[in-house]
């Protein structure tokens, strides 16, 4: 199986046996059920998509809080029904994680660029202003991409060769080296490499 969905928990620590501290970010995985089998013939591609928190009143068409499909090699080993859980993963393994980061709203470009205020005294009028957006008559306009206020976060966020540290196959917990993106609660894809 390729991957698995789950939920983020917090952040806590760990101590490896030379006594360093490990950050590692707690991800709840409860058992996803496995919704769908996509295969060649049929959908044109095998894959397979997951279901995560199962409604408490579940419609016809909705049956599951978050669906995600993950492309699998077609060998027939699972089937609409079967539940996917933590002890995919091994101790150790580098895994690639996708999340959602968190939403900061309508920001200035000194919190959403890193740029430099201006000075504060003197006469100055320049503190936390982006400074000149253009050119001269040529072009005579503000060339695409340019860095301004705007809205930040809430961006799709994805981090490669991150490991895992600290499996709970019982509670279904995954601790993952460092930090994830996304507030608590929010939902965490976690990839085979």
């Amino acid at each position: 199986m390729p991957g698995i969905l789950g939920k983020k928990i917090g952040m806590t620590r760990v101590y490896n046996d030379e006594g360093r501290v490990i950050p590692l970010t707690v991800v709840q995985c409860l058992p996803n059920m496995v919704v769908q089998v996509k295969t060649a013939e049929k959908d044109g591609y095998p894959a397979v998509v997951l279901g995560f928190e199962a409604l408490k009143k579940p419609t016809k068409n909705k049956k599951f809080r978050h669906l995600r499909e993950f492309r699998i090699t077609e060998d027939g080993s699972l089937k609409a029904g079967d539940e996917v859980k933590v002890d995919i993963f091994e101790d150790n393994e580098q895994v690639k994680i996708t999340s959602v980061s968190k939403g900061k709203g309508f920001q200035g470009v000194i919190k959403r660029h890193n740029f430099s205020r201006g000075p504060e005294t003197h006469g100055s009028h320049h503190h936390r202003e982006p400074g000149s957006i253009g050119a001269c008559a040529r072009p005579g306009r503000v060339h695409k991409g340019k860095k301004m206020p705007g809205r930040m976060g809430c961006d799709q966020v994805t981090l490669k060769n991150v490991e895992i540290v600290y499996r709970d196959p019982e509670k279904n917990l995954i601790g993952i080296k460092g930090p994830v993106a996304g507030a608590k609660g929010s939902l965490v894809i976690i990839r085979k490499k």
